[in-house]
């Protein structure tokens, strides 16, 4: 995804495979976490250097985050690289039909604002700080699985339908990540553990995202638009940051100002828990089960809530036990939460 060129260049499909993340919305995010960066090697692996907002930001933030290396593995065939002129640390020009690797481990210490964007041009444009690879840069890949290694954080925005496999390369690997993901992933069953163990949380956005996407892109009445040059773009409501990088977010209680009533909070045809229908009706005063919208999770502090589990299909994984259904009527998702503390004033 955002920043991840195409996975086969040959097959355009209008998929969120191919969008990529807008520059705000990197920098909006990220920022809040800069402490979390100083000495840090950092890899973008699902990315094309040259288009991407990952390496632009920190490129510009390189020497404020206090950056030890930057690490950007591109997928074979990039459309930007097809008109650009490359040389690699041999001193040799780049197969333009290749995958390759942006390495940048020092900028001039005369740089001690953000770099505008002829610096970041110059270089990315530099001789060195590119090289083939000898694969098509898969995240998975065995070079690439080397950089992952060597990295401390993963930032970047892999294509959707392979979010769950680098998820679970970052988990193998002990690795600190930034991900960008739909809001579905959440209950996928190599995620919601996770989740539930308190090992990942949701980043400070949790909803829309406005995303550029291929030229060939067809128009649509909603989520769609053309800016002043040219460029089309789609949003997505349900778009998430999930990471294992400490934030303020989830250590703020949800403050919660409902009381219990039975006729307003029906419990579930099939499990001992109680419906509640809006993260804002979360009843103060009730002990037991509660199946809230998965939008709680921007909210979740595990000093607050203890999550028992998710209601959806009642099979995904050993944590999703029942299908939510209400008077006969099935619901959409649930996480199942159950108090651990009681508000001050209750």
């Amino acid at each position: 995804m955002a920043g991840n060129t195409i996975l086969n260049k040959a097959k355009h499909t209008h998929n969120t495979d191919e969008w990529y993340t807008a520059y705000k919305t990197v920098e909006e995010e990220v920022t809040k976490y800069a402490s979390q960066f100083a000495g840090k090697i950092v890899l973008c692996n699902c990315d094309d250097p040259y288009e991407s907002a990952f390496t632009k930001y920190f490129l510009k933030y390189f020497n404020i985050l206090k950056l030890k290396k930057l690490i950007c593995t591109s997928y074979k065939g990039s459309r930007i690289v097809e008109t650009l002129d490359l040389i690699d640390e041999k001193n040799i020009r780049l197969n333009k039909k290749s995958a390759y690797v942006l390495v940048v481990e020092n900028i001039s210490d005369g740089y001690d604002v953000p770099l505008n964007d002829y610096n970041i041009k110059s270089l990315l444009d530099k001789e060195g700080n590119v090289k083939q690879l000898k694969g098509d840069g898969d995240f998975r890949s065995k070079e690439c699985i080397e950089y992952l290694k060597e990295a401390d954080i993963v930032v970047t925005n892999p294509p959707f339908s392979k979010f769950t496999q680098l998820f679970s390369l970052l988990v193998k690997h002990d690795k600190k990540y930034l991900l960008i993901g739909n809001q579905n992933a959440i209950t996928y069953k190599d995620v919601f553990p996770h989740i539930k163990n308190g090992e990942a949380w949701i980043g400070y956005r949790f909803g829309d995202m406005a995303f550029k996407v291929p030229d060939d892109t067809p128009p649509r009445e909603t989520r769609f638009w053309i800016d002043e040059n040219g460029q089309k773009w789609r949003s997505l409501g349900n778009a998430m940051w999930l990471t294992n990088l400490d934030n303020e977010r989830k250590h703020k209680d949800l403050k919660l100002t409902c009381s219990y009533d039975p006729d307003k909070y029906p419990k579930y045809d099939n499990y001992d828990a109680i419906n509640v229908s809006k993260v804002s009706e979360i009843p103060m005063d009730y002990n037991g089960v509660m199946g809230v919208p998965i939008t709680f999770l921007k909210y979740h502090n595990k000093d607050q809530f203890e999550i028992i589990g998710e209601a959806n299909h009642g099979s995904d994984n050993e944590y999703d036990l029942f299908k939510p259904i209400v008077n006969g009527k099935e619901l959409f998702k649930r996480i199942l939460i159950k108090k651990i503390k009681f508000e001050r004033n209750s």
